[in-house]
């Protein structure tokens, strides 16, 4: 497995989104550990989640308690680094609020911690902004999280190149993970992945194959990732991870997964070497 670096951790260059596998449309939990234990057996070190990612309203931290069970099972489960966020809530009507409260974070990070059962949750990020509260405040929250031992990395979520900033200042300089939404049908975050470039700070697009839903349509909705696929026998999906590994080394894509050889293709991504004119014809999309 090819690798990055997160902070001081180097991680699979590849990582696993878990959110498909506690939403809505969820498989059952068997198939949910068979996913989580094939992406394990594949050498994935990086797994994504959020105490938002369920579906009931009595089931905050679905996806936490999952992975957490999955890891216990598994003889590599300590080699993980559990990506978690806070910030975000789900009522369980469907819809997405967002407290981003340093009161609400803080306890946010507690329950996350009892329900990874660890002592120090290796990467915390702040969901996505809250516009009712001050931004710096929310990141506050985190900086004191981190001064006291709660959590090993912070990074934020859905950032601007303002906030990155801001936040990497109120972090003193120890921000090491901007997750934001990237594919080829959401280029709007380039400016914060070539600020993360520039910076040294580790970019993890989600949703990096248009989503849960649209994902099986990336080659069908732009064709130049279909030929490039078809000259090389593999999937689109698997020629736009290899084209977003190819942006910066500070890449990382984190894409969903559900099934055990959905994560497999996807993770062979890293082995794809796509040429200077390939990839040009995948920017101009």
């Amino acid at each position: 497995m090819h690798t990055r670096r997160i902070g001081d951790v180097e991680v699979s260059a590849i990582g696993l989104g878990a959110m498909p596998m506690s939403i809505e449309g969820r498989p059952d939990e068997a198939r949910s550990l068979a996913t989580l234990h094939a992406a394990l057996d594949a050498g994935v070190t990086l797994i994504d989640t959020a105490d938002a990612y369920h579906r009931d309203a009595h089931e905050v931290g679905h996806n936490e308690t999952l992975i957490a069970k999955a890891l216990a099972s598994h003889d590599r489960g300590k080699d993980v680094l559990v990506a978690t966020k806070g910030g975000h809530l789900r009522p369980g009507d469907g819809s997405w609020t967002l407290d981003g409260s340093p009161r609400y974070l803080k306890e946010a990070c507690e329950a996350s911690l009892r329900r990874l059962g660890v002592e120090a949750i290796g990467l915390y990020q702040f969901h996505r902004p809250d516009p009712k509260v001050p931004y710096a405040e929310s990141v506050g929250a985190i900086r004191d999280l981190l001064d006291e031992g709660k959590i090993r990395m912070a990074g934020i979520s859905n950032a601007d190149p303002q906030q990155i900033r801001q936040a990497r200042e109120i972090l003193g300089g120890r921000l090491v993970s901007v997750q934001n939404q990237f594919s080829p049908a959401f280029r709007s975050s380039e400016p914060e992945l070539e600020l993360c470039d520039e910076l040294g700070i580790a970019f993890l697009p989600w949703s990096p194959l248009g989503g849960i839903s649209r994902a099986s349509e990336l080659g069908s909705a732009y064709a130049p990732f279909a030929r490039v696929a078809d000259a090389h026998a593999v999937s689109p999906q698997r020629v736009c991870l290899a084209w977003m590994l190819a942006k910066s080394p500070v890449v990382v894509p984190i894409p969903g997964a559900s099934r055990p050889e959905t994560i497999l293709d996807s993770l062979a991504a890293a082995d794809l070497e796509l040429s200077s004119e390939e990839l040009a014809r995948l920017d101009a999309v």
